[in-house]
């Protein structure tokens, strides 16, 4: 993957990504960060990682690219980026100590880390769960957790598409919108990932440091959740269908609705409860 995107103009006119100021800031020495791609162009920087990961890159590399053709997203839904209009990354980590249970957490504390960068640019964001972030009900976010194997023992692929500066008519859906939609407080797609990627070596480290122990992490989680007290339906895995009031995230990071933990499934607010 080339590296190079410093001095040209960005596709469809929107600045690049500074590579050299970012690892600069970024690959600090104890850091959980170690290395920094990024690409002009990338089906998807999950594959990138997953890449990585059989190659025996060590943790903490972070692959990013200016334009995404093939990204995917939980249940498979797949979707292409404009260029230089969202900040598309994956990163590897390696939870080592941490029983494979307990990796559950992982997308819940991905997508608090992003819920929490958004606020940072003055957007007022909730969590979806599991890691749906929310503007007033509209998606600003996608977000895909992958297991990947690879000579140095499995890793956690997190790979993270958020709409910066996407126009209305850039976006696949009505549903969907972007922080500069929203009036964030800036677009500068170099400032948002060291934004989300303070956030997410924050929340990281005190997780791993436990051993998985969730309980910091869930009470945080808790604080920012638009799931917990709505009427919501849940489309399982199966095909069937849940219908029920979301009142709790248990110890595994599973939904709890109407006393069900829920592991997996595509989650619909109906109405809040009052």
């Amino acid at each position: 993957m080339s590296s190079d995107r410093r001095d040209t103009p960005g596709p469809g006119g929107r600045d690049p990504l500074d590579v050299d100021e970012l690892r600069r800031v970024l690959l600090l020495e104890g850091s959980v960060w170690t290395g920094l791609e990024v690409s002009a162009s990338t089906t998807s920087t999950n594959a990138d990682v997953v890449a990585a990961v059989g190659a025996g890159a060590p943790e903490g590399l972070v692959v990013a690219t200016e334009h995404q053709t093939a990204g995917r997203g939980r249940l498979d839904r797949r979707w292409e980026t404009p260029p230089g209009a969202g900040l598309m990354v994956s990163v590897l980590l390696r939870p080592d100590g941490v029983a494979l249970p307990q990796w559950t957490w992982l997308p819940l504390l991905t997508g608090l880390a992003v819920d929490l960068t958004a606020r940072d640019c003055g957007v007022t964001s909730g969590l979806k769960w599991p890691n749906d972030v929310l503007v007033e009900g509209r998606k600003i976010s996608g977000i895909l957790l992958e297991r990947a194997d690879g000579p140095a023992g499995p890793a956690a692929v997190v790979g993270i598409g958020l709409n910066v500066s996407s126009t209305p008519d850039e976006l696949p859906v009505p549903t969907a919108t972007s922080l500069a939609i929203e009036g964030a407080t800036t677009v500068d797609r170099g400032v948002v990932l060291q934004l989300l990627l303070g956030h997410l070596e924050r929340l990281y480290r005190p997780w791993l440091a436990s051993a998985g122990d969730p309980a910091l992490l869930r009470r945080d989680y808790l604080e920012q959740s638009v799931t917990l007290g709505s009427r919501v339906r849940v489309e399982l895995p199966d095909g069937s269908t849940l219908t029920g009031v979301a009142h709790d995230i248990d110890p595994l990071g599973r939904l709890v609705v109407d006393g069900r933990a829920i592991s997996a499934g595509d989650v619909t607010h109906v109405r809040a409860v009052g």
